[in-house]
């Protein structure tokens, strides 16, 4: 592989949000590899972007609906195409495929939205059935089994759409090895089509989480998440309308610190100083932050993929409470680096034990430590990606062969797709010309 084509669903934004972050991992990957990279997208450039020049990759906007993107595509003639979620493979795939039939086509799903959408959905039919908005406010985090999940998901056509993509692609990279059994074991995707790249995470050796401050040293709990993800918002209500009152009721001086990108009015307007609950939104380094807290929030009632937030809080040494969704993924059979409850009463009561406790709060770092050290090593995840990514294309026309799933997708949709495409953009055209 010498030349990279990596379509994004937007611009790579890595203080932003864990997929921001996990795009400028595989894109560093691939530039080791003295790889020449091209990043293209059809999304505003955002205020947070990175600085890909830094890097030596070329930016490319792209426009939707229109003929440019294969003149572009021609002219760069790609080994590899990554596409940014399976929006963009299905907005670009069938395009690739037409000028570029060799070229290996890897989707990276970020995390499973069709999984993200089924556990949402259970949770508003879980609040729906509340008597009133206190209840409501209390609902605990989703805990349906994947039986439930998969069937809930199969009737959806957002689960439809994105399993369709993953079949129509060469190798599809998942981020959590939950969602990896969940496609295998309830929806018969292929082995050969998926491959388990987790985050690549700088670790924090254990000497290094000894120079960070101590447990008497940090104070305040912290959390943070990119308020455009529905579940960050979600939790964030969690936080303020139930599980907040009951921590700071024990602990009447801690300060609640609300980060994250993008906080809209509606996330401000909790802002109440005297109630220890402080939005601050977007931060420069929020690193720093989670190194001075204490303990790490993060009350996640429904959600997909590796939670980023939480591999940062154990990298930053700060013990975290989460839920079982939060959690998923991410420690395998290890303990948590802090504490995972369900229900508002539980996890209040976790935060104030982790908080107060200074042998638990230890314990929890260590715990947070040997999670990164044995599950999130950068060198690790790297080489085994090549190696996969190698492998695809070396045996890519038998597993095009061996996919006649794919293949017959690839044919019916990308056909429909194409020809509304070319419509659209013929109709453009005579929308300039008139």
């Amino acid at each position: 592989m010498q030349k990279i084509l990596v379509i994004g669903y937007v611009w790579p934004e890595p203080r932003s949000s864990a997929a921001g972050g996990r795009m400028m991992e595989l894109l560093s990957l691939f530039r080791s590899q003295g790889w020449q990279v091209v990043f293209a997208s059809a999304a505003a450039l955002s205020e947070h972007r990175a600085d890909l020049s830094s890097l030596q990759i070329e930016e490319k906007s792209i426009v939707l609906n229109c003929d440019s993107f294969d003149q572009f595509v021609a002219g760069y003639r790609p080994d590899l195409v990554l596409f940014d979620r399976f929006f963009t493979e299905e907005q670009f795939g069938w395009r690739v495929e037409k000028i570029c039939p060799t070229a290996l086509r890897v989707l990276d799903t970020s995390d499973l939205h069709s999984l993200r959408y089924a556990r949402h959905a259970l949770l508003k039919l879980a609040q729906q059935a509340c008597a009133n908005e206190v209840e409501r406010n209390h609902a605990g985090a989703v805990t349906a089994t994947s039986d439930i999940i998969a069937t809930l998901m199969a009737n959806e056509e957002i689960a439809q759409r994105e399993i369709a993509a993953i079949y129509r692609c060469d190798l599809s990279l998942m981020i959590s090895s939950f969602e990896m059994t969940l496609l295998q074991e309830q929806f018969g995707v292929p082995t050969m089509q998926l491959h388990h790249c987790t985050l690549m995470s700088h670790l924090t050796p254990t000497q290094k989480i000894s120079e960070t401050p101590n447990f008497e040293q940090r104070q305040h709990f912290l959390s943070i998440g990119n308020f455009r993800h529905a579940p960050n918002w979600d939790s964030v209500l969690w936080l303020k309308h139930a599980i907040w009152p009951r921590i700071r009721q024990a602990l009447p001086q801690a300060q609640l610190h609300v980060l994250g990108a993008y906080p809209p009015p509606k996330a401000t307007a909790l802002h109440n100083p005297q109630q220890g609950f402080h939005v601050l939104g977007w931060v420069d380094d929020a690193l720093a932050l989670m190194t001075q807290a204490r303990v790490c929030l993060a009350p996640l009632r429904f959600g997909a993929g590796i939670k980023g937030k939480l591999a940062d809080a154990m990298s930053c040494g700060t013990p975290s409470v989460t839920t079982a969704i939060g959690i998923e993924g991410m420690c395998g059979e290890l303990p948590w680096g802090g504490a995972v409850e369900q229900d508002t009463e539980s996890f209040a009561a976790a935060a104030i034990s982790l908080y107060q406790n200074a042998s638990e709060w230890h314990v929890a770092q260590i715990n947070g430590t040997q999670i990164m050290q044995s599950h999130f090593s950068r060198e690790e995840a790297g080489q085994t990606l090549l190696y996969r990514l190698a492998s695809a294309k070396q045996e890519q026309d038998e597993n095009r062969r061996r996919n006649f799933t794919g293949m017959m997708l690839r044919h019916h949709l990308h056909k429909s797709t194409q020809y509304m495409s070319q419509w659209i953009a013929e109709k453009n055209k005579a929308g300039k010309e008139s």
